[in-house]
This record gives C-alpha cells, structure tokens and sequence, in this order.
C-alpha cells in the first residue's frame, strides 16, 4: 500500500493510533491528524507517519487535495455526539473525490450515512461507516453463521474487553451517556425499549471463562433486523471487574428515574477512576457472536463465533476493518456508494486479518431445541404448526387473544388464587401472552386485564417441566400427538418442602388447534377449596413491526 495517502483523524487516538500503525506496517503514508500538536508528534515520532494538526470543523475539500488525500478516515468520535452537520467529512471527501470510512458504534449515524449514496456514486467512491468492531466485523461473523438457516431467530453479539485495555475519552462518553437511557432493541419482530446497560448476563467466552454484560447500543441493533431478517438482536458489553460493571449500573439509577438526563459529562472523572483500577483484570478481552434458528429441515442450530485478544491486542480489533478496506481501496475492488459497513467483508477475510495479532479465533454449531422441542424430543414432530408456533421462543415473542375465565367461586379459593394471581371471572377479555427465553428457561407473563400472572418454566428430562410460581415449584409431565398438547402436575414443593400429595393442586391444562387457531383450556383446582381458575381461549403472534 505505498502509493496511497490515508488520513485519520484521531490518529494517535486508542482506536485510530492502533489503525494507524497497521498502516504504516503495511507501507501506506499516513497522517496522523488531531487537534493536540504534542499528541500528534510523539505518535509520530514513536510510531512514523505526518502529524497534521486540525480538526473535524477544519477539514475541507481543499486540505484534503492539498494533502493528496486518497482515504480519509475518522477515529475520532464520539458519533452519538455529531449532531449539527454529522456528514461533513463524508461531504468533504466526496467534494475531494478520496474515499471515506469511519469507526462509527452509533446505530443512527451509521443506518443514515445511505443518504449520501447517490453523490458517493456520482463521485466514483466508497463512504462506508461502521468500520470496525460493530457492525463490519460482526457482520461477517453473522452472515457466515447464518448460512442455511431458513429462518435466524435471535443474533445475539457481546464486546468484553480485559480491564487493562487502554480507554478512550470517546468511548467513555459513548457507554456513559447510554447508561440508563432508553434503548430501542428487536426483539421478537416487534421494537422493545429498554434501559442502557441493563440486564446483567453472565456471557462464556472459549478461553477466558464468563463474564458480565449488559444492553448497550450498537449499529447491530438499527441495522441486523432487515439486513439479515433476523426476529430478535441483542448486543451487550462488559466490564472485567464485576466491581466496575455494577458500579456503573448503580450510576445509572439517576439517569433511570429521570432525576439526571446522563452521565456522559462524567467521562474525565470515570476514566481517572477506571485507571485507579487498571493493575488489576486482565488484558485479555474478547467478543462473541451467536447466531440461533432453523434450518432448511426444520432443526434448531445454535452457531457461535468467538475472538480472544490476548497481551494487549484487543484495541488492534476495531482497526482491522479499516486496514482491510483500505486494502481493498489501493487495490481498486472495493464498490463506491455510500452505506453502512454490512457486507464488505467476509469472515474468512477478518480471520486472515486478525492473524497478524495474538487473537484466537473460533467456531462451534450445536443442536439448540426449545423448551418445549427438547422436553418433547420426537413428539415436537407431531404437534400441529400453530401449537409449535407459540412454543418457538428464542428471544422474547408476543400472542394475544380473547378467553372466558371462571373464577375461584369460594373466599378461601379466592386468597389463594389472588396469591398466585390467577384471573377473576370473566365473560370475555382481552389476553396477552408474554414467553421470554433464559438459557434453559423460559418465563410467561399472562395478561388478562389485571394483575399478570407471572411463572418460570425449565426443563427436568424428557416428558418433564417445572414451573415456579413464587415459593412454589410443580413438576409437570407433558404429553402431545398431533390432536395437541396437555400438560399435568406430577408433584410440587413450597420453600423447597414437599407438597402432600393431598394437598397437591390439579391441573388440566390443554392446547389444540381449531380451525387453525391455537386454543388454550386450562382449569386449576385445590383439594377442599376447589376451583382456583379456569380460563379457555384462543391465542395468535402479534403482526411483526416495520
């Protein structure tokens, strides 16, 4: 790559210094530009390049052919930030006819950038955002993951960086101003807010055990949906130190409860603080791509991609994008127009980049039946469409529909159904049905108009489920054949003590198929008190969101 001129902006930055010194690696003239001269030169003086002292606001058209700019890179940031005029240096570098990319995390700045696609292309160049961690590589990993599967359920991608990796002022301004603030996330064809690094999960990563992580924004949420048809897409980051990732999950109450409006303006102090913290973790970080759904026969597949970053090499990963298209601009096959970094790249290609750092790549497939599908086995087979249908969860799905509920008729009956929240007598309501998945696990939110009624469901073998309800655990056997599915209470606890069989609750609880509609009949006695609630009805999907 000796014969073209890249200029990066934010070049002795963490991201866009590691970006530069792959590039001078591979033989490209590179300047290094920014707003502080004294950053530029010791960059330069350590590393190579041309310190070019400017800033975002300075850069035009006419600096870009004065310098004979062939690709203008920004690595600078933060993007969530670049509200008046976000496209003036793509404009600018389209105006000079050299290529643009960015290392763009901000969902609504990358989707948007296909605005400029009709002048890139009457320009004859490639304006490409979203060149780095998100969403260009996990792209990759999505679309090879994906290959054959008719259907992709849930894309599920989580960022877990070692303690000791070097922290930008960019970056923290982008999670601190998430943390707490509603987030827009795809889940189960419909769009779902939540706060920003919420939902603590502990992720697995193959050689680096598990970590914590929680929802944060990323262009994989805008973006993944349509691209890739996708029902659910979830993206979540995390912090080494369990200390530091609750510590700002604590932080973000204020911004919750609306008593502040973010903790962006925090990011100096936060990032002294995190420093304070930096002899202890690791600096092996990594990042995990899962990609679940069905296949053209039917079976459900879980794939994985997986990254570790070992001995400080984890900031060189968001670069790699980057370093490669610019590859591909040298060598004249990279498409001009404007869009987000999507389909650039093929994994194949990433892994081969990656190889030049201490990174250890990996993919694994495994069977990865629902619920229902594995507590059924070979009966799954058997069950009408529609049935199946409201047990296919692989995220978070949504039916509603109508019932008629008789409720407890007796005082005694009616404490113990308002314990378990079981619904009064109606002639007719409306219904909603709420099925979240949890690794082995699923949890139903019922809504008749009341107070919802809320249980937890995992599998204990074949023909076997348990259902909490609060203190109280009941083993169910399920059973199905092609006329539907029934479900029956074996045995139960409270406080962890056996239930007497005499006092054991009775269910009969049936799912079947009428005219092709799933219906539900579920009647719940007590022993003495009698019925507790018997509520039939009929279910569908809510309509998918645009």
């Amino acid at each position: 790559m000796a014969d073209i001129t890249v200029l990066i902006l934010g070049g002795y930055g963490v991201f866009g210094g590691r970006l530069a010194r792959l590039l001078l690696e591979d033989g490209a003239r590179v300047l290094v530009a920014g707003r502080s001269r004294s950053r530029a030169q010791n960059f330069c003086r350590t590393h190579g390049g041309t310190p070019l002292i400017t800033c975002r606001e300075d850069l035009t058209a006419a600096l870009l052919h004065e310098h004979g700019v062939q690709v203008l890179i920004d690595a600078a940031g933060p993007f969530q930030a670049y509200d008046t005029d976000p496209y003036r240096l793509a404009d600018a570098a389209i105006e000079a006819g050299c290529a643009y990319l960015d290392l763009s995390d901000d969902a609504g700045f990358t989707a948007q950038i296909a605005g400029l696609d009709p002048a890139a292309q009457a320009a004859h160049v490639p304006v490409i955002s979203g060149v780095s961690t998100v969403p260009a590589l996990s792209a990759a990993a999505v679309a090879t993951l994906g290959q054959g599967l008719e259907q992709i359920g849930l894309i599920d991608t989580a960022i877990l960086p070692g303690n000791r990796a070097p922290r930008g002022l960019s970056v923290m301004r982008a999670i601190l101003g998430q943390a707490g603030r509603p987030l827009r996330l795809w889940r189960g064809g419909r769009w779902r807010e939540v706060p920003g690094w919420s939902s603590p999960r502990r992720i697995a990563l193959p050689g680096a055990g598990s970590r914590w992580a929680s929802f944060i924004g990323a262009p994989d949420l805008a973006l993944f949906p349509e691209h890739f048809g996708a029902r659910s897409v979830l993206f979540r980051a995390g912090l080494e130190l369990r200390l530091l990732h609750f510590g700002l999950w604590f932080m973000s109450i204020p911004v919750r409860w609306g008593v502040i409006r973010s903790l962006a303006p925090a990011a100096r102090p936060m990032r002294w603080l995190a420093r304070c913290f930096e002899p202890f973790g690791t600096d092996r970080g990594g990042m995990r791509v899962s990609v679940a759904g069905r296949d053209a026969a039917g079976k459900p597949s879980l794939r994985t991609w997986s990254l570790i970053a070992e001995e400080g090499d984890g900031p060189f990963i968001p670069a790699i994008a980057a370093n490669l298209l610019v590859k591909r601009i040298a060598q004249g096959t990279l498409a001009p127009g404007a869009r987000a970094a999507l389909a650039d790249l093929s994994l194949s290609e990433v892994e081969d980049g990656l190889a030049r750092l201490r990174v250890t790549c990996s993919r694994e497939a495994e069977p990865a039946p629902r619920l229902f599908e594995d507590a059924l086995g070979p009966k799954w087979a058997e069950l009408p469409t529609p049935i199946r249908r409201l047990h296919d969860i692989w995220d978070v799905e949504r039916f509603s529909g109508q019932a008629q509920i008789t409720g407890a008729e007796n005082p005694f009956a009616r404490l113990i159904a308002a314990f378990f929240r079981f619904p009064r007598s109606m002639a007719e309501c409306q219904v909603t049905v709420t099925k979240t998945r949890r690794p082995g696990a699923e949890t139903w939110r019922r809504d008749f108009g009341g107070p919802p009624m809320v249980s937890h469901l995992r599998a204990l073998g074949p023909g076997l489920l348990e259902e909490r309800f609060g203190p109280m655990r009941f083993r169910l056997q399920v059973d199905a054949s092609t006329s539907g599915l029934s479900l029956t209470i074996l045995s139960g606890t409270c406080l962890g003590l056996p239930i007497p069989a005499a006092l054991l609750p009775r269910t009969t609880a049936r799912e079947s198929v009428v005219d092709g509609c799933f219906r539900f009949d579920v009647a719940l006695h007590a022993p003495i008190v009698g019925l507790l609630a018997h509520y039939r009805g009929w279910l569908k999907p809510e309509a998918d969101e645009p």
